[in-house]
């Protein structure tokens, strides 16, 4: 079977049944958790992230395959945001809804924000829904105007957009006013709309985000991005979070080669290139990519989104540099590592949230929450079938 093929079976056989079988048919949306004995609780919290990024995942697929049954989940998914997610008040995106998809949570963080953003201009993009890129531009003039400030994009915010602890955002015992995960993830939904809108002014919030990774972000001393900030963008804390840096690489990549602009793309080579080669030298080894670490120590769990997009990451530095042929193995060894370890092979399963380092998984993790979506593995499969065909 070609490289190819395999990445179109996965998709095809495995990612696509599994969220076709959470389509909820009573309250709208997706079932949002699947405890790890793939027991499904549908009375569960149900997170607008995962919505959001299911969403994007059936018009991706729809768009990918040419499979006119997926627009079906496609359209619900788009309904249940834009009839329960969006708050219709306030403006903006809730963090989670209950089972019957009224507000639960109704913080406004920015990650969230984006996220519906990107889902909006890829639903666009397959089914050339005008409401969709109207919508997606209400939250881009939204962001822009509520999660904003003269330093850069905010965190979390109240239902009516007050500041609040970040504490979504936030982990390793700091409490963050920024991160480079939203900064990253703001720049990610600006790609696609402005791919799919080319409107001047997200060009420009792209160059500003590209700035400021390279001023702010990318710590050339030790090869990485700094992770938590303070409201000043002083970094918190020694953290090197080894899947961020390299999704960065080829999320910047992919903004760059998207805006078209020569002089970006030359100031962004170089830290692309430096994260893509110290994350292969520091956290590719045992078939797979570990965590992150902090202080100098490594947590060595294999956590399902590091190791998707390591693979995208590491094949996408091979095509940049054929001759670093290292890239393309270590890419296509971490995808052997995916199907033969990180698959959940029962019947009924997707992948496991993360494996120990003798590759065991954490059976106390769930397969689906409101973070455990098939945006990670769902884009890896299309990203690497765009790529390999």
């Amino acid at each position: 079977m070609s490289l190819y093929e395999e990445f179109k079976n996965h998709l095809c056989n495995k990612l696509i049944p599994f969220w076709k079988n959470l389509k909820d048919d009573e309250y709208g949306g997706f079932y949002g958790y699947m405890d790890s004995n793939l027991v499904l609780d549908k009375r569960s919290e149900k997170g607008c992230i995962l919505n959001s990024r299911i969403l994007w995942f059936f018009s991706n697929a729809y768009m990918t395959l040419k499979d006119e049954s997926l627009k079906e989940y496609a359209d619900h998914a788009y309904a249940f945001l834009t009839d329960h997610c969006l708050d219709k008040q306030n403006g903006g995106v809730f963090w989670s809804l209950d089972h019957k998809g009224e507000p639960l949570d109704t913080t406004k963080h920015t990650y969230n924000q984006a996220f519906a953003i990107y889902a909006l201009s890829s639903y666009y993009d397959a089914f050339k829904n005008p409401e969709a890129i109207k919508l997606a531009s209400d939250l881009f003039r939204l962001v822009e105007n509520k999660c904003r400030d003269e330093v850069g994009y905010k965190e979390a915010q109240s239902k009516e957009f007050f500041a609040i602890e970040n504490d979504k955002l936030s982990e390793n015992g700091v409490m963050a006013d920024r991160t480079m995960n939203t900064l990253l993830h703001v720049f990610e939904a600006y790609t696609e709309f402005f791919r799919v809108s080319r409107r001047n002014e997200v060009a420009e919030r792209l160059k500003w985000i590209l700035d400021t990774v390279g001023l702010k972000i990318f710590n050339p001393a030790k090869r990485r991005q700094e992770v938590f900030f303070d409201n000043n963008m002083e970094s918190l804390i020694d953290l090197h979070s080894f899947g961020h840096d390299i999704e960065t690489a080829w999320l910047v990549d992919r903004g760059t080669e998207v805006l078209g602009d020569d002089h970006y793309k030359k100031l962004m080579a170089p830290i692309t290139n430096t994260l893509e080669a110290e994350i292969y030298d520091c956290a590719y080894y045992n078939h797979s990519l570990a965590n992150e670490s902090e202080n100098g120590v490594v947590n060595e769990w294999r956590i399902w989104w590091v190791q998707a997009e390591a693979v995208v990451g590491f094949y996408n530095a091979w095509q940049k540099r054929p001759g670093e042929i290292r890239y393309r193995e270590a890419a296509l060894d971490i995808w052997e590592f995916i199907k033969t370890k990180l698959t959940d092979q029962r019947e009924g399963g997707e992948w496991f949230w993360r494996l120990d380092k003798d590759g065991k998984p954490d059976m106390e993790k769930p397969i689906v929450e409101p973070w455990k979506c098939p945006y990670h593995n769902g884009r890896l499969c299309m990203e690497m079938m765009k790529r390999t065909r």
